[in-house]
């Protein structure tokens, strides 16, 4: 599920006259024994709304006095989310003559055309406080409190994020409350203003329309309200933007180095903006330093579920989890160990909205069965980034939607993808494409290739140094000293590994891939280093230097660009 709770006003949406029919309150029983969470939002005080409606314990949360005021009717608790009102306030109201004055824990409410008497005393008193009208009440509160302030004090209390709810209302003060939550209705009888703010409008009339919609949400779910809020654009074209929704798998693929994790934070500082909440598995430390998240794990310790989970309980933060401390073959383990509960948090509530997923070819290896990876049926929401389509799980692979692949091998990575899946190639893929464009193939629809220029990141990607020094690289990308004839394999994961072996192998060995320009061409091709490279490379043609010194001058380089402060580095 995406949309995890409905969230309606009383007055003149889910209530005529004050009253709620029978059918109304069977359409929210239904929905609540879906999983999702109900919270009624009303402008009246809580004891009014008592003596009208002895039902609210069907609801998780009610929102009182138009957002001042947090009932939670399981436990009884009431929590007022601002001050009481001034008295000096109340007594000058009624010295200008507004009678009918009711007083709540916050509010102060009355009728028009009692407003002028009103905006007058709080003028009158230098008081921070705002009129706000519904359908002929003047409601008075501080300034900033209204529906949409009490929503939100709520659902930070479900841990709930506000892209999940549909909200439903019908008049002036429903106006913030529509436009916070991540899908806004109004009832057939709401003012057209109320329409307009609104995603759209019920056929049905108040509590019709209310049944209406929760018929729409149990049956459609995130289809029967999508909206630019939801939306997140990867590029675009000649055609227009091309955009990925939660709904979505999302394959990011080409060769080594062509820009797949740029892309991948591209992204994440478009779901940033749109304040969807995200969560990067990142194997190799490329994200370390990734704005707007908090990173657990390091070169040199691992994360715990304990610690990602904690951090994934409030909807505004961000998390990038580190596998770098563990092995290569420790990896899918570890992903396996994690993703049951991530899964069972976005089953209760939505989030975290998006997985990032860098190297899945890793954690979610082809050679691992699905049990063993602990994969969720649903596994909409995901980006996922490798080099090799076909090394990634299958069933991981039948849940994509959209390919985007960047790089001069963009079309084969495109054809190992479908040969991987079974798909017949998509049209268009022999079009020529310029460098600068990447294949976007919407398969879920089967349409045409199309050719877009890609989101960049506004962040500086910064080097991850630790990746390299402490971290643990693939196999194809770790330094094999094998020396003449291949006598050796010893395997140097990382750089400090590289310094350890390089220290201890024999002067034949150590002259044989100095000759051979091998570690030039490792820390260029594999490290992704050119100044580092070419350092080494003037050490690799100085024939002059005994082995002593070229390894000395050598590891003075690396431990100067990797293990220096960073004051010191070049």
């Amino acid at each position: 599920m995406y949309y995890m709770a409905l969230a309606t006003d009383y007055d003149g949406t889910l209530a005529d006259h004050g009253t709620v029919r029978p059918e109304s309150l069977e359409a929210l029983k239904r929905l609540r024994e879906t999983g999702r969470k109900l919270l009624l939002v009303t402008g009246r005080e809580l004891p009014d709304l008592k003596s009208v409606f002895p039902q609210t314990d069907l609801f998780d949360k009610i929102v009182a006095e138009n957002g001042a005021l947090l009932y939670t009717p399981e436990t009884e608790e009431e929590r007022p989310l601002a001050p009481a009102p001034p008295a000096e306030f109340v007594d000058l109201l009624r010295d200008k003559g507004v009678d009918n004055i009711s007083v709540g824990r916050t509010i102060v409410a009355t009728w028009e055309p009692h407003q002028t008497a009103v905006l007058e005393a709080i003028h009158e008193l230098g008081l921070e406080l705002e009129i706000i009208f519904n359908k002929g009440a003047v409601m008075v509160l501080p300034s900033g409190v209204n529906k949409a302030s009490g929503l939100k004090a709520a659902l930070k209390e479900m841990q709930l994020s506000f892209l999940n709810v549909v909200a439903v209302g019908d008049a002036e003060n429903d106006h913030a409350l529509l436009r916070m939550c991540g899908c806004g209705a109004a009832v057939a009888n709401a003012l057209p203003a109320v329409k307009d703010t609104a995603d759209f409008a019920l056929e049905g009339a108040r509590g019709e329309g209310v049944e209406e919609l929760i018929g729409e949400i149990i049956a459609q779910d995130f289809a029967f309200c999508t909206n630019a809020r939801h939306q997140v654009q990867i590029g675009e074209d000649e055609s227009g933007p091309v955009v990925i929704t939660p709904p979505d798998v999302l394959l990011i693929t080409g060769s080594s180095g062509i820009g797949k994790s740029t892309l991948a934070t591209a992204l994440s500082e478009r779901l940033r903006e749109q304040r969807f909440q995200f969560c990067v598995f990142d194997p190799e430390g490329d994200y370390e330093d990734l704005e707007g998240a908090v990173t657990v794990g390091s070169g040199s310790v691992t994360p715990t579920n304990r610690q990602v989970l904690e951090l994934l309980a409030n909807p505004e933060d961000n998390v990038v989890v580190s596998a770098l401390g563990f092995e290569l073959q420790e990896r899918p383990a570890f992903f396996a160990e994690l993703m049951p509960d991530i899964s069972a948090m976005r089953a209760r509530t939505g989030r975290p909205h998006w997985l990032i997923i860098d190297e899945a070819h890793h954690l979610m290896p082809a050679a691992r069965d699905s049990a063993s990876l602990a994969l969720s049926d649903d596994r909409s929401g995901t980006i996922m980034i490798t080099v090799h389509p076909d090394s990634v799980s299958p069933k991981a692979l039948s849940a994509v939607t959209a390919v985007a692949a960047l790089g001069p091998k963009g079309r084969e990575a495109i054809e190992t993808f479908c040969e991987a899946t079974g798909d017949d190639l998509p049209a268009g893929l022999d079009r020529r494409r310029s460098d600068e464009k990447v294949l976007f193939w919407r398969r879920s629809t089967g349409a045409p290739v199309r050719r877009i220029r890609v989101e960049k990141p506004k962040q500086v990607r910064k080097r991850h140094t630790r990746k390299y020094a402490e971290g643990h690289l693939g196999e194809d990308a770790s330094f094999y000293f094998r020396g003449p004839e291949n006598r050796l394999n010893l395997r140097a994961h990382n750089l400090m590994m590289f310094l350890q072996i390089a220290e201890g192998v024999d002067d034949e060995t150590w002259d044989h891939h100095l000759r051979a320009g091998d570690y030039s061409k490792w820390f260029g091709e594999r490290i992704g280093d050119p100044e580092l490279a070419d350092e080494a490379a003037a050490i690799e043609e100085d024939r002059a230097l005994a082995p002593a010194e070229s390894r000395k001058r050598l590891a003075e380089a690396v431990r100067r660009r990797y293990t220096a402060p960073a004051s010191e580095r070049d």
